[in-house]
């Protein structure tokens, strides 16, 4: 592999250099399909040993020095564009998208990601902690859980810092996200459950029940009570703990509530 300058502290450039880690990642972008977006190639840790899949790859990449030297050394099915990822137009194909995250900016590329359409499988290395909590190792947050009914995400394994050059603070983790192919809730209502999972997680009370039933409405107070019964929830249990389906069987009755209680507001209203 060639010899690029030095990363850039200014730019969160830490170049990964441990080829046991290069390659599951290859592997892992090997079991996807599709041209490969790469976030940030620096050096083309990944971007030329991912050549051998023979897929188109645009690679994209902010800092000017890296990219020159990196068009030396690819080959014609690759093209590394001089750009932020976070302005990039990203295809409106399907696609597979792969990165080595800076880590200052990792939530701010992630919720680009999960905003983003037709790409099917994402491949990135963040933050240890951050992919714990993506993949909801403990619990899952209030971002996690606004994704779900579309993106399933893995928690691949841990990456030491001392696999990057320069090394960074803290370790870093492989992690994957792939799109449902059969969403849990329908896309149309995508601004509502996120409001609504927001709502959960925001909301004061001791535990799962309070805050449930502090925010229903109506009749739903009671079919909430049946369904907390149902899935056999302690009054310990926090938003956290819920599973995907749990959040869209919760949304989809949050929902018919609402719907329900409007409807009746109108009648009152003639």
């Amino acid at each position: 592999m060639p010899t690029f300058r030095a990363g850039r502290h200014e730019l969160g450039q830490n170049f990964l250099t441990h080829q046991p880690t290069v390659d599951r990642i290859v592997g892992l972008v090997s079991h996807s399909e599709g041209p490969i977006i790469e976030i940030g190639p620096g050096s083309g840790a990944l971007t030329l040993p991912m050549q051998s899949l023979q897929r188109a790859i645009t690679a994209i990449e902010i800092d000017p020095r890296q990219v020159d030297a990196l068009r030396r050394h690819t080959n014609s099915r690759t093209t590394v564009v001089h750009d932020d990822f976070l302005h990039f137009r990203l295809p409106r194909s399907p696609h597979t998208i792969v990165g080595n995250l800076p880590f200052h900016q990792t939530t701010a590329m992630l919720r680009r990601i999960l905003h983003s359409d037709h790409w099917t499988t994402a491949v990135l290395l963040v933050q240890w902690e951050v992919a714990r909590r993506r993949a909801a190792v403990g619990g899952a947050t209030m971002m996690t859980a606004q994704s779900w009914p579309w993106y399933e995400f893995e928690l691949v394994s841990r990456v030491p810092a001392s696999a990057f050059t320069p090394r960074p603070g803290v370790d870093a983790g492989l992690m994957t996200v792939a799109r449902r192919t059969v969403p849990l809730v329908d896309a149309a209502q995508r601004k509502t459950y996120s409001a609504f999972v927001h709502a959960v997680f925001t909301s004061k009370g001791r535990g799962l029940r309070q805050v449930l039933l502090r925010i229903a409405e109506g009749s739903m107070k009671r079919e909430i009570a049946t369904w907390i019964a149902q899935q056999q929830l302690s009054d310990n249990s926090l938003p956290r703990d819920l599973t995907p389906e749990q959040w869209a069987s919760l949304f989809t009755i949050a929902t018919r509530g609402s719907a329900s209680t409007a409807a009746r507001r109108s009648r009152n209203r003639r």
